[in-house]
């Protein structure tokens, strides 16, 4: 096989080869095939039947229901709707805000009045707007000094990811 600056010159045959180097192994093979058979002979297959109007519809997937009356009607099962339906545990309250919290919602909130309005305060703008900068970025600074590092109490450092 020769081949070209970017890989084989006829490509067809290439791949014709491949093919059949692969069905040699049985790849691709179903099992009503024949693995005798050769790729330069294929099997003549009966036509398969039309279907008519006479026979009935397979289900779907073998179930024995229709596609549209498995999509459109109500549960062919008949089962109540009780039956299987997953009620979640009632969630765990939640935690009491501490002094610390109310100190940053204190600072986010001076920050946000000192840019927005600092007129309603009695302080210009020229001197609110740094002051506003400053209170946003220290409510930003005591948040994440808030964030706990490390794993969570009763927790096994050991143990890997859990649920």
């Amino acid at each position: 096989m020769s081949r070209g600056k970017d890989g084989p010159e006829d490509v067809d045959a290439t791949f014709a080869e491949i093919v059949a180097d692969l069905r040699a192994e049985g790849v691709g093979l179903f099992p009503e095939d024949d693995l005798e058979k050769t790729p330069e002979k294929p099997a003549e297959k009966a036509p398969r039947p039309e279907p008519s109007d006479a026979e009935p519809e397979p289900g779907w997937r073998g179930g024995g229901t229709s596609w549209d009356k498995t999509l459109f009607e109500d549960d062919p099962a008949g089962s109540s709707d009780d039956e299987g339906h997953f009620v979640p545990p009632e969630p765990p309250p939640l935690p009491r805000p501490r002094k610390g919290a109310f100190i940053v919602l204190l600072f986010f909130l001076l920050g946000l009045l000192l840019l927005i309005a600092p007129t309603l305060i009695g302080m210009g703008t020229r001197l609110g707007t740094p002051l506003g900068i400053l209170a946003l970025a220290t409510a930003l600074a005591l948040l994440l000094l808030r964030v706990r590092q490390g794993p969570p109490p009763g927790a096994d450092p050991n143990n890997g990811a859990q649920v």
